[in-house]
């Protein structure tokens, strides 16, 4: 503007022609004629320019994107090159298609680092998020199991197209946790998101670079590739850039976990949760047409194929037992029984999220304990090895540590007892042990000192009628019209004059 006020002087004010401002100011004689005639000074209305590259190609772009999309569901050697999608085109549209390989190149280039996450700018949540695609959170929850009360975690994972969310409860938040929550709504969903958003918890990740690079566990490097799916990152302290699950985590607090949850199994009540969201699914999405669950279609078409085979994500450590057979972890706050047999021995341990499994030499459970949580000392005992071993050889009882820590009811039961039953008293302690659990058999053992009864019949009928499931009938009411009989008493006498009849003819023979 401050030229054309320029030329605009030169001409007006000062008098000069239009070959003089042409060679002062150096523009050309149609320029300066425009801005001398000019009398409309309004500014145009801005327009948006076009970002829209490769604009021949628009009319392909979307079966391109499909094959595109399609491919994150095949192996990275079965997916399109740009020769294969030139080539899919050229067999599509035949003389009808005249974009070159060029063009075709070049988009699908841009186009892969969208899909696959390699732009610059992977560190960021799209603003509009495709199906197939997960953002996944713990959050934290109280709940009851068997009447203890437990400071859960639950994970969360939603998916932002169609607002769809899963959650599934835990005792802790570590990486076994994290892999069998994600396996258990991939198995419920049919299929694996293709790519998961997640923040940079230590059960993931172990460094962050300077180039936004994570340095990754080997566990969860070794579960992405078993389910083929790509984790992103959100940055340092920016767990808002998953906003869909974040939402997620107090939604499913509010209307899955209030009141707190009270239940048996924990298994079982998370079947029950999986069964809960699809409920919850039927209700308008907040901002699209149609209904969550409608939406989630989408994303479930898009999803990758579940693995032939599912991944083992249990913890495998070796300990060494003490001599009652037990052995420590977390720092010697959790104590967990194995079996005498395996006392002062080194033995493999199985950890899953809710579990902890002795195994032994062939790699077979020897005993099942729930996996303890929370800063503080607990103590597991599986007594039913320690009976067995204990049946076979009664008489060295009172030389084992295990005589001590046996109940005070049944050292009292065993004392009752002679010299040779009380094998067989261990053997069915260690039977209804294996079929109600030792409270209940112990509780059985009290039952018997009250009756003193010190038989092995006595002890089998008494559990029975304490934890049997035994159906108690209602005594039954007699009807005031069914006619009283009279209480029958019989001559005895009778039956005696026939036996001393008898007895006289066996005489005479």
């Amino acid at each position: 503007m401050t030229q054309v006020k320029y030329i605009r002087k030169l001409f007006f004010e000062e008098g000069k022609n239009v070959s003089e401002i042409k060679r002062e100011t150096g523009h050309d004689r149609k320029t300066i004629n425009i801005y001398l005639e000019k009398e409309d000074w309004n500014e145009e209305e801005p327009t948006i320019k076009s970002t829209s590259q490769f604009p021949k190609l628009d009319p392909y772009k979307e079966d391109i994107d499909t094959w595109l999309l399609d491919d994150k569901k095949a192996k990275v050697k079965q997916r399109h090159t740009a020769q294969r999608v030139f080539n899919r085109l050229n067999e599509k549209y035949k003389e009808e298609f005249d974009c070159s390989y060029r063009s075709v190149a070049g988009y699908v280039s841009q186009k892969k680092k969208e899909i696959f996450g390699k732009c610059k700018q992977s560190g960021h949540l799209p603003l509009e998020h495709i199906p197939g695609e997960a953002q996944g959170d713990f959050g934290d929850a109280d709940f009851y199991e068997n009447s203890q009360i437990h400071s859960g975690k639950y994970l969360n994972l939603s998916f932002p197209y169609s607002n769809q969310g899963y959650c599934q409860l835990f005792k802790g938040e570590n990486q076994e946790c994290l892999f069998e929550g994600l396996m258990l709504i991939f198995e419920h969903v049919g299929g694996v998101p293709q790519r998961i958003w997640f923040d940079n918890a230590s059960t993931m990740v172990t460094k962050i670079l300077k180039n936004g690079e994570r340095n990754l566990t080997d566990g969860f490097i070794r579960f992405m590739e078993h389910y083929r799916f790509e984790a992103a990152f959100c940055n340092a302290d920016s767990g808002h850039e998953k906003g869909n699950v974040e939402g997620k985590v107090g939604y499913h607090r509010r209307n899955m976990l209030v009141p707190i949850p009270q239940f048996k199994s924990l298994a079982e009540f998370n079947k029950e949760l999986l069964q809960k969201c699809e409920i919850d699914a039927q209700r308008e999405h907040y901002r699209k047409d149609g209904t969550i669950e409608m939406l989630h279609s989408e994303d479930r078409q898009a999803l990758l194929e579940l693995p032939a085979v599912p991944l083992d994500v249990s913890k495998y450590i070796t300990v060494k037992t003490n001599g009652y057979g037990r052995f420590y972890l977390n720092n010697g706050l959790y104590e967990y029984s194995v079996s005498p047999k395996y006392a002062n021995s080194r033995v493999l341990i199985k950890i899953t999220a809710n579990k902890v499994i002795p195994l032994d030499e062939s790699h077979r459970e020897i005993v099942r304990h729930d996996r303890f949580y929370g800063n503080y000392k607990q103590q597991s005992m599986k007594w039913l090895p320690y009976l067995t071993q204990l049946s076979r050889c009664p008489g060295a009882l009172k030389y084992t540590g295990i005589y001590q820590m046996l109940p005070e009811s049944i050292n009292d039961y065993l004392e009752k007892c002679s010299k040779s039953d009380k094998g067989k008293i261990l053997q069915i302690i260690a039977t209804l042990t294996e079929k109600s659990g030792f409270t209940c058999a112990v509780e059985t053992v009290a039952s018997a000192l009250q009756y003193d009864v010190t038989d092995t019949d006595s002890l089998v009928s008494l559990h029975n009628r304490l934890h049997g499931n035994v159906i108690e009938l209602a005594p039954i009411r007699v009807a005031k019209n069914i006619p009283e009989f009279k209480l029958y008493a019989p001559n005895l006498a009778d039956y005696d004059a026939k036996l001393n009849e008898a007895g006289e003819q066996n005489a005479d023979q």
